[in-house]
């Protein structure tokens, strides 16, 4: 049986998303403000905003120099406004501090307000190319499932074993594709409810699915 990784990486060629306009890209900027409007919110709800945000505010100096009050008209209806006041702090924060460049590593990128390990990664993976495990709240629940992790995803421990294993199936090539199919299992396939797991491709070694418990 091929790996994991390899599995996914197939699938996502074949059937993941590949025309999201924050795809196809390396601008860190674009891809990090893809990535906080994504917390917590579906990628239908997202993409409106995501145009008005980049034609607003078009790289980071601008989105710095806006008055907050701007920033957050334009967040009107994204919900969860806490990311918005993080993003405007962060973008001054890259322009004072970092002169106006994005720092090029996770660990560096994970210093930024709002930004935290999963996020830092995947940003560094987008942009940088860098090899990173992410842990969103889609790849948590694919992870789990597949790997059996029981308990809320949310508990230090449950969340420490699935760092364990996000790190460990992590392949040493590919790695933007395999976040991306990740992401796109999760958000398509392996759905919080019904999940359809007559679709997924690694389905067969799924711990979840043999043990009649992926609802």
């Amino acid at each position: 049986m091929r790996s994991f990784a390899a599995r996914l990486v197939s699938w996502q060629k074949k059937h993941g998303r590949h025309d999201l306009p924050w795809q196809n890209t390396r601008d860190p900027y674009r891809i990090w403000l893809s990535e906080i409007m994504l917390q917590q919110t579906q990628v239908a709800t997202v993409l409106p905003y995501y145009r008005r945000f980049v034609a607003a505010f078009s790289n980071v100096h601008v989105l710095a120099a806006a008055p907050l009050s701007e920033v957050l008209q334009h967040w009107s209806g994204l919900g969860y406004y806490r990311r918005a006041h993080m993003l405007h702090h962060a973008a001054q924060c890259v322009v004072a501090e970092h002169g106006g460049e994005f720092p090029a590593d996770a660990q560096a990128l994970a210093t930024l307000p709002g930004i935290g390990r999963s996020t830092a990664a995947a940003i560094a993976v987008f942009a940088y190319g860098e090899r990173g495990a992410i842990l969103d709240g889609n790849v948590k629940r694919v992870l789990a499932r597949h790997e059996g992790v029981e308990g809320f995803p949310g508990a230090a421990p449950v969340q420490r074993m699935l760092w364990q294993h996000a790190e460990a199936l992590l392949p040493s090539r590919d790695v933007a594709a395999y976040t991306q199919a990740l992401m796109d299992l999760g958000a398509t396939i392996c759905l919080r409810g019904s999940p359809r797991c007559e679709a997924c491709p690694v389905a067969t070694d799924c711990v979840a699915r043999l043990d009649d418990r992926s609802a």
